[in-house]
């Protein structure tokens, strides 16, 4: 049954993993601005991350397994959609949707793992979960890159379908029906609102740097600060909440889900620009791009099993900072040597790197939820452990494809302003140059006598841009290993408070403490 659970979320991980090889060639297909492929790569996180929360708990009272049923069943149709997308807009739409789709099916595989599972059981399946899918999502790029070999674009988005046709049957056949589900009525509009705010602060942190659409920008995150407002309201003040602030405000529980969003988040932001620098600066073919991620996947998943051994023996937060400190020396070295001349032992040093602290860090990220929260709650641990990845992923990468998208537009813009010949390149000619490397090699193709010169500016102009990146994903994981150093408890304080927060569940729902 374990094998069931870890398909169906290898049926996520996939999809969020594979557009990213693909971002230049659906860019020189669509002639798509660098704020579009942003979408394009965060959309099925966007729609995971928007839904998890809200589904979850319906899978909780409704039955966990109607929801894996359901959601590897809307997956083929969304897959179906983005691989024969006939534009940009439409191709975004089918992500969200498909995103939707793993909100479904993908926060119900740990919330099963929780309720089926305890002790050192449950820490190993929880390993066996973490490293597997991301493994899968590090792998993502690999598939990606052999498939656009021989076939288009779209066939990175069908390569699901047949998994999740298999995890579909398996679904049916190995998973039971009901286990330890609530009986508690779902917190529909608050469901609601949750959607309103992940989605809303999504796509205002992605339009914030974009030229015109600023005023939206601000507009929609300032939908996301009434909408988060009124959702912690909500919770504070419903019968029966969809998410429990009260359990939610244990020390273990909220810097556990802060940490891995950190993690999660860095991993899934450097692998969007990290994918597009290999291939617009270092010039890799779509195969060999992919397959330069494959150290990340090696290592997490070798790691990821003695994680679990080192949550036992040394705790949570000694895990946490090992993993920490991983994925800033992968950073920094990204940062330092990643340039037009880079060798690919640099490249494969800071995927190592990642991938090691990836291995560390998620399987103690995952388990401090878990183990913080009454079985009856295992939709909400589930469900903020898909966060960690999804709401991590599309918020940090949103940031620094941001931040790539303004250095890169910022870098062009002087370059033509410094160039004798500025004034007869024309205002439709700029506005393609600054708006995506694709739109710098469309034009390099139009005017063939100028193709070195403005390959070179686009090739300068992102690496202007990813070092804006780089230099934000450094920073945010600093913050995020203080928190850790600072406010998680250590082991021996740590059990104290997993024993404490039982007792007080076994309390609370009428069980007679364990002696």
């Amino acid at each position: 049954m374990l094998a069931a659970l870890i398909l169906v979320a290898a049926v996520a991980n996939l999809n969020l993993a594979v557009a990213n090889v693909a971002l230049p060639d659906i860019g020189k297909a669509f002639d798509a601005s660098q704020t579009s492929l942003n979408l394009i790569a965060v959309g099925f996180s966007l729609g995971l991350a928007a839904s998890v929360l809200y589904l979850g708990a319906v899978g909780d009272r409704y039955g966990r397994k109607s929801m894996l049923v359901l959601g590897m069943t809307l997956s083929v149709p969304a897959s179906l959609l983005a691989g024969f997308a006939p534009n940009e807009y439409v191709l975004f739409l089918a992500r969200v949707i498909g995103g939707l789709s793993a909100g479904m099916a993908y926060p119900t595989t740990l919330a099963l793992i929780t309720a089926l599972w305890a002790g050192a059981g449950r820490t190993r399946a929880i390993a066996m979960w973490s490293s597997i899918g991301g493994g899968l999502s590090a792998l993502g790029p690999l598939v990606a890159g052999a498939l656009l070999e021989w076939f288009s674009w779209g066939s990175v988005f069908l390569v699901t379908i047949p998994l999740a046709a298999i995890a579909l049957g398996m679904t049916l056949w190995l998973v039971p029906s009901h286990v330890n589900e609530s009986a508690d009525p779902v917190d529909h509009f608050g469901g609601m609102v949750s959607v309103v705010f992940v989605g809303a602060m999504v796509l205002g942190i992605n339009f914030l740097p974009v030229d015109g659409m600023k005023t939206i920008a601000v507009v929609a995150l300032g939908v996301a600060v009434v909408a988060g407002a009124v959702f912690v309201l909500r919770q504070l003040r419903a019968r029966n909440p969809l998410y429990d602030l009260h359990v939610a405000a244990r020390r273990i529980f909220w810097v556990a889900a802060v940490a891995g969003i950190v993690v999660f988040g860095t991993l899934m932001g450097v692998m969007y620009v990290s994918q597009q620098y290999l291939q617009n600066v270092l010039a890799y073919d779509t195969l060999q791009a992919g397959s330069a991620a494959l150290p990340a996947a090696v290592v997490m998943v070798l790691v990821a099993p003695h994680s679990a051994k080192l949550v036992e023996a040394r705790g949570a937060r000694f895990t946490l900072l090992c993993g920490y400190v991983a994925i800033l020396v992968g950073l920094v070295v990204a940062f330092v040597l990643w340039d037009e001349n880079a060798d690919y032992w640099m490249i494969a040093l800071a995927f190592m790197c990642l991938g090691a602290g990836v291995g560390l860090a998620g399987t103690p990220a995952s388990h401090s939820l878990t183990g913080s929260v009454p079985v009856s709650r295992a939709g909400m641990a589930s469900g903020t452990a898909d966060l960690q990845r999804d709401l991590g992923g599309a918020v940090v990468q949103s940031i620094l494809g941001a931040l790539l998208t303004a250095g890169y537009t910022a870098s062009f813009t002087k370059t033509i302003q410094d160039t004798p010949q500025a004034a007869q390149v024309g205002e439709e000619t700029q506005s393609a140059l600054e708006k995506s490397f694709a739109g710098a090699v469309n034009i390099a193709e139009r005017y063939p006598q100028y193709a070195q010169q403005i390959i070179g500016a686009a090739r300068t102009a992102f690496l202007d841009g990813d070092d804006r990146a780089y230099a934000a994903a450094i920073g945010i994981v600093l913050i995020g290993a203080v928190l850790v150093f600072f406010a998680f408890p250590k082991r021996d304080e740590e059990r104290t408070l997993l024993a404490r927060y039982q007792a007080e569940d076994e309390t609370s729902e009428g069980v007679v403490p364990s002696p």
